[in-house]
């Protein structure tokens, strides 16, 4: 009896129809989660980015992203826009970038896009990590005696 109460306390509260998919920056997000969870939806932001950016936009980052007016969706996505103004530098993801030398955060497909750029200019450099990208070898240092053996196989073969 109490849980039936309770379902029609929140039908009550949300009389208007839950959106589904809501999109901000030209992504689509999961309109049945909370703010702070459903921004995370989107590449470069995190939980705790998400959090911020919420509270910078004075929307309850604990409510369901679907049952926002487009008021608090246009607020979200101008906040996001000017994320880069309102944190520290410390909480950009891309910092002293090599090619303008400045902070800057980047999100959806200008990390993949940027990510590819600087694997690319490590191997045009002939750097030794770019080689070892071309090589499709482990960059970072961990050993390969006996790990990373994808593809052909390395080893002795049993005798029959």
């Amino acid at each position: 009896m109490l849980f039936t109460s309770w379902r029609m306390y929140m039908v009550e509260e949300h009389n208007e129809e839950l959106r589904h998919l809501v999109r901000i920056m030209n992504t689509d997000l999961q309109g049945s989660r909370p703010v702070q969870y459903a921004l995370t939806g989107l590449p470069g932001i995190g939980r705790r980015t998400a959090k911020l950016i919420a509270k910078g936009a004075e929307v309850d980052p604990d409510a369901v992203l679907g049952y926002l007016p487009d008021e608090d969706v246009e607020k979200l996505d101008s906040a996001i826009g000017n994320f880069e103004a309102n944190v520290p530098a410390w909480m950009l993801n891309r910092r002293k970038d090599p090619t303008s030398g400045e902070d800057k955060h980047l999100l959806g497909t200008d990390i993949v896009l940027t990510f590819r750029e600087d694997i690319n200019n490590l191997k045009k450099v002939r750097a030794y990590r770019g080689l070892r990208h071309e090589r499709g070898l482990k960059v970072r240092g961990q050993r390969t005696k006996s790990t990373g053996r994808r593809g052909s196989t390395v080893g002795v073969s049993r005798k029959k």
